[in-house]
């Protein structure tokens, strides 16, 4: 009689993905972790797994991938506009939630008038600030707009031979969200909640609090699914997976060693926006390692790779992904950083993909002529003035933020310069007063003295 052992080498494996979010700096990441993964391990077929599970950002790359999207395909997509595709434009992100704010803003009159009745109704109970706090509801929920990013994915969905509908893949993919009024996760894909498309699953499942408005599906409102878990790589090993490769970007950022890549070595220094996300990221990454640590008798015999960057690699951290070379420095980060990370990995690695059918190739990792874009149509990479087409709005834009993010730098570089100038000079003049006051009370030491 055979063993759980002995019958899981015998059936064909079940191997399955995770992605987690991180905004689209983490899809980035994750798409030049990939394209590694994708040329180094023998047997695996990114788009022929039988589980995928996304959230926020990696639900897009999980549905990608499940549509038939190669990981060359997302490479190229970062930099280039293909011939029959949409193009990839960080910008449809961060479209300002204009019709938000004219709603919000048009129930002002409103409010102020039942603040200041709600205070003459109860002048005792109620001081004129507290009675203001009624306008709080005209704060927008979301500072962007979510539905072109829907509408994008509606696009390349309808393309070719994808589809915006779950049940019409041939795999398994499992969009996770949160439901806002309940707290409760919700699987988008599986059975009662697979009619509802993709692409508005994707929307619903990338919808931070505070960046985007929630997601209305079938009277239920939605927001991000990484404020339950970061990875939420359970579901694939609940669907059976043998074993799940994980990918995570959102992991907090180390300034110890700060001054030595000429960071800040203080956050505070770049204001709040710097200071929440790495609360964030610091509160995210701590619960994924508790909730991995759990995995493990919940799911014996079942097995589970992670990659995400290293905390001491700014470039995950202070990265402007509107720039066409800081995108495209994050994937070339993501991939080297990988392939790193394989063959330092490789003797507990290799045994653990080969148990599973898969060969980890040594030769690959140690060839040092790739690069993330040998192999995908893109040598050397590609620059948005060479890309062929008729989108030179986007081109320029690409350029032109390039060239500021630059100026930017060196202005910045500059005042610091500038500032720490006159400390210096303070210094040395206090040691030169140290130094004559001493030799007047004491004789001169021997140069040879001095250690």
């Amino acid at each position: 009689m055979q063993t759980d052992g002995q019958r899981r080498l015998t059936r064909p494996a079940r191997i399955g993905l995770a992605l987690a979010g991180g905004g689209p700096e983490g899809a980035i990441y994750e798409i030049g972790v990939l394209r590694a993964l994708d040329e180094a391990i023998d047997g695996l077929n990114f788009n022929a797994l039988p589980v995928y599970v996304g959230v926020s950002a990696g639900a897009l790359l999980a549905a990608n991938l499940a549509n038939g999207i190669t990981p060359a395909q997302n490479v190229r997509a970062i930099v280039k506009h293909e011939p029959g595709e949409h193009p990839f434009v960080p910008q449809t992100f961060f479209t300002p939630a204009i019709g938000e704010f004219v709603r919000r803003g048009a129930r002002i009159p409103l409010l102020l008038a039942e603040a200041v009745l709600d205070h003459l109704r109860r002048p005792h109970d109620q001081s004129v600030v507290e009675s203001l706090l009624h306008l709080s509801q005209a704060l927008p929920v979301g500072l962007f707009d979510n539905e072109p990013v829907r509408q994008y994915l509606e696009r390349i969905y309808n393309l070719k031979d994808r589809t915006d509908d779950f049940r019409q893949l041939t795999c398994r993919l499992i969009i996770v969200a949160c439901d806002l009024d309940s707290g409760m996760a919700v699987r988008f894909g599986e059975i009662g909640r697979d009619h509802v498309p993709i692409s508005r699953a994707v929307q619903a499942s990338s919808a931070l609090p505070g960046l985007y408005s929630p997601v209305l599906v079938d009277g239920r409102h939605y927001v991000d699914g990484v404020l339950l878990k970061t990875l939420h790589a359970s579901v694939a090993l609940e669907a059976g997976a043998d074993l799940v490769i994980c990918i995570n970007p959102i992991v907090p950022v180390d300034t110890l060693r700060a001054e030595e890549s000429g960071r800040p070595a203080s956050l505070t220094r770049l204001g709040l926006p710097s200071v929440l996300s790495q609360t964030f990221r610091t509160l995210i990454h701590s619960r994924m390692r508790v909730g991995i640590a759990a995995y493990a008798p919940r799911f014996p015999g079942q097995e589970l790779v992670l990659f995400e960057p290293q905390p001491d690699d700014y470039r995950m951290f202070f990265t402007n992904i509107f720039s066409f070379a800081q995108r495209k420095a994050v994937a070339e980060y993501a991939y080297e950083a990988t392939r790193r990370d394989l063959l330092r990995r490789f003797d507990v690695l290799a045994p653990i993909f080969e148990r599973h059918g898969l060969r980890l190739r040594r030769d690959v990792l140690e060839d040092r002529r790739r690069n993330l874009w040998h192999g995908v149509g893109l040598e050397g990479g590609e620059h948005p003035h060479r890309i062929a087409g008729d989108l030179g709005i986007t081109r320029r834009l690409d350029l032109a933020l390039d060239s500021l993010d630059s100026w930017i730098a060196k202005r910045r570089h500059d005042a610091e310069a500038a500032a720490a100038a006159p400390r210096a000079a303070v210094r040395r003049t206090a040691s030169k007063t140290r130094r004559g006051g001493s030799a007047s009370r004491r004789p001169r030491r021997s140069p040879r003295a001095v250690r």
